[in-house]
């Protein structure tokens, strides 16, 4: 299948983990220009290394959730060149609920849940300026399904996917939707690392017996992001495997 684009700049939230590296290649081999976000020098240096046969093809945006002079450089920057959205930003805080420091668990839903509903506030209006815009979230299967000690991840994760669905519910018929992707097991990043850290049959609950790799990600939201894929609007998808369709 040939996918074509209605245009061709895309902010990349969590611009330097492994899944949005893989997902830059696929972009710029499709004629698209990803602005990639990055917190700290060495995620800049991931970001330079991983594309250095791409100089030129993408642009750096520096970003720290929840500090708005970097949102505001961002939009600065940007204007309103703006046509598709796909974040994969998460902060990764684990504790059992009853544990958790409250200073912690404060933060963490006002980086991950209120800075990104001014990020989303800031892309939906350059956006709705051409009355044409894609958002891709990258959630989790661990929305439905947390293992002990994803509690407050989980529910960051589930607030994110309310804000996605709900701009494409109010958007929609003004050109700018939204699509959330729940992944499970993932050959990539801290996936990879929790994989490794289990015995085989943490995989062999999954009815395809395997992890869902970065390429097969990276692909999926290239899909989504494509025209083809224009009337998948305010909705999850699930790429898991089968993961969390039984018992």
């Amino acid at each position: 299948m040939s996918l074509t684009f209605s245009g061709n700049r895309a902010l990349v939230l969590g611009g330097t983990c492994e899944l949005a590296l893989a997902l830059a290649h696929s972009m710029i081999e499709s004629d698209l220009f990803p602005l990639l976000t990055y917190r700290d020098d060495r995620g800049l240096n991931a970001i330079r290394e991983a594309l250095r046969s791409f100089n030129g093809k993408y642009e750096t945006c520096y970003l720290k959730f929840g500090d708005r002079d970097s949102l505001d450089s961002i939009f600065s920057h940007i204007g309103d060149d703006l046509n598709f959205l796909v974040d994969f930003a998460q902060g990764n805080y684990e504790s059992l609920i009853a544990g958790a420091d409250e200073d912690s668990v404060y933060s963490y839903f006002m980086e991950n849940i209120s800075f990104r509903a001014e990020i989303l506030k800031r892309v939906g209006r350059a956006m709705l300026k051409k009355r044409k815009g894609r958002l891709v979230f990258i959630s989790s299967v661990a929305a439905a399904r947390p293992n002990p000690g994803q509690g407050f991840y989980a529910a960051a994760k589930l607030a994110s996917e309310a804000l996605y669905r709900n701009m494409g519910l109010e958007l929609g018929e003004r050109g700018v939707t939204t699509v959330i992707l729940r992944p499970g097991y993932i050959e990539a990043g801290r996936g990879r690392i929790y994989l490794q850290k289990q015995d085989r049959k943490i995989l062999d609950m999954t009815p395809i017996k395997r992890a869902i790799t970065g390429e097969e990600i990276a692909q999926t939201i290239l899909f989504l992001l494509s025209d083809s894929a224009a009337g998948i609007n305010a909705t999850e998808i699930s790429m898991d495997g089968g993961l969390t369709s039984g018992k």
